[in-house]
């Protein structure tokens, strides 16, 4: 080795995303050394991206709404945010500062929206209560003597921790750090890892060559999407969604994707069904699709009589043959429930989030490794997936201080010589 860095007494972060940051955090609150190590140039890279647009906090509905969301993972992760609720991350907000607002949708934002300003007066505080911050490591596992590893500019160097806790993300924008580098590491000490797919993803569609052309890029507004769950049950989201090159990604999409991932998987291909004119009844649709067309062209007797334009027309006649286009009957009916064939899912680097990781069984209640003692692990590397709404970045906050507060625990009790 080039060179070893002590951390004695200390707990070592892996990771400076919000899990380890939120860590990172809980550890230097218990009155131990911490020391965060992140591969970038910089830390919070995916953070910064993901409030890009609006940074959504958390989600206000009941907490039993809330922990629904997690679905098969909700077991596992529910102790973590029964321990920091959406209501406990808003007041952590509150005393950096930020303050919050619930929009009409139920989400939670910041008052400004923006994710740079939260972060900024969040690693300001971090530093300030004594964390310390090492950019461009890359860990690259444990050498023979137990230390922590990483690839830097300047050669390897070694860290002998006390505690570690492990919040590298999952595989989605490897881009940005979350490039799953860990799977190796990890899969060669025998910890089990469930293997990782995209959640939060777009689907591939068999366009026609003349719809793609036309039509990527076109958001498809107001519309209802229904899908069948793994279980069998009817799953409906009203929103939008966007159409691309390859097929459909965005919004109500993503609510669904768990459930049309899964279902390509055991069949190939899913089926889902759009509802074009959600504020129409399909009786309403075939009394006025049934008036004296005369020599309007179908397009324009949907614009006046079912409020269908641009890049909805365009999906009825990607979908539907001619014959269904000339009957009011069936064209209302194809209106309110035009079936949709989604192929595959869109690759996980592309992905907004990850399914899979590192399994849940492996870890104790603490958030420990339990075949690797006094390493704990936190955030989107774990096997659990939410839809996106507040519910992703809720769970990777509470696991992270979760993980982070036992950590700066066992490594008090365990604290080398």
């Amino acid at each position: 080795m080039k060179g070893e860095r002590q951390a004695m007494g200390s707990v070592v972060i892996i990771g400076g995303g919000p899990a380890g940051l939120m860590a990172a955090e809980a550890a230097v609150a218990v009155g131990v050394t911490v020391d965060l190590y992140d591969g970038m140039p910089s830390v919070g890279r995916k953070f910064l991206l993901a409030g890009k647009g609006g940074l959504n906090l958390t989600h206000s509905e009941p907490m039993e709404s809330f922990l629904s969301r997690y679905g098969a993972g909700l077991a596992f992760i529910e102790p973590a945010i029964r321990s920091f609720p959406p209501s406990a991350l808003r007041a952590w907000a509150h005393e950096l500062g930020v303050e919050t607002f619930v929009g009409t949708s139920g989400r939670i934002f910041p008052v400004d929206l923006k994710a740079a300003p939260l972060l900024r007066v969040w690693l300001r505080r971090l530093r300030l209560n004594g964390v310390r911050f090492h950019a461009r490591h890359r860990w690259c596992g444990w050498d023979e003597q137990g230390r922590l590893c990483f690839i830097t500019t300047d050669g390897m160097f070694s860290v002998r921790a006390d505690a570690t806790v492990l919040a590298l993300g999952g595989g989605s924008w490897p881009q940005l750090g979350s490039d799953a580098g860990w799977v190796t590491i990890l899969s060669d000490r025998h910890v089990p890892i469930t293997p990782l797919k995209p959640a939060n993803c777009g689907f591939d569609v068999r366009w026609s060559d003349h719809f793609r052309a036309k039509y990527a890029g076109h958001p498809v507004k107001s519309v209802s999407l229904v899908a069948r769950g793994s279980d069998g049950t009817t799953i409906r989201h009203m929103g939008e969604f966007v159409i691309t090159a390859n097929g459909v990604e965005g919004g109500i999409v993503y609510m669904v994707s768990a459930s049309v991932r899964d279902m390509i998987a055991v069949d190939g291909m899913a089926t889902v069904w759009l509802d074009l004119a959600p504020d129409r009844t399909v009786k309403l649709l075939e009394h006025d699709l049934s008036r004296p067309r005369g020599k309007r062209t179908v397009a324009t007797h949907l614009k006046r009589y079912a409020g269908i334009t641009g890049v909805k027309a365009g999906l009825l006649r990607e979908v539907v043959p001619n014959e269904v286009l000339a009957d009011p009957v069936r064209l209302a009916a194809a209106v309110k429930s035009l079936p949709l064939t989604l192929v595959a899912p869109r690759p996980l680097e592309e992905a907004i989030s990850t399914a899979g990781g590192l399994s849940c069984d492996a870890l104790d209640q603490h958030l420990m490794v339990r075949s690797l003692p006094g390493v704990f692990c936190a955030g989107e590397m774990l096997d659990w997936e939410a839809p996106t709404g507040g519910y992703l970045l809720t769970a990777c906050l509470a696991t992270g201080r979760l993980a982070g507060g036992k950590a700066a625990k066992w490594s008090q009790r365990h604290a080398l010589p």
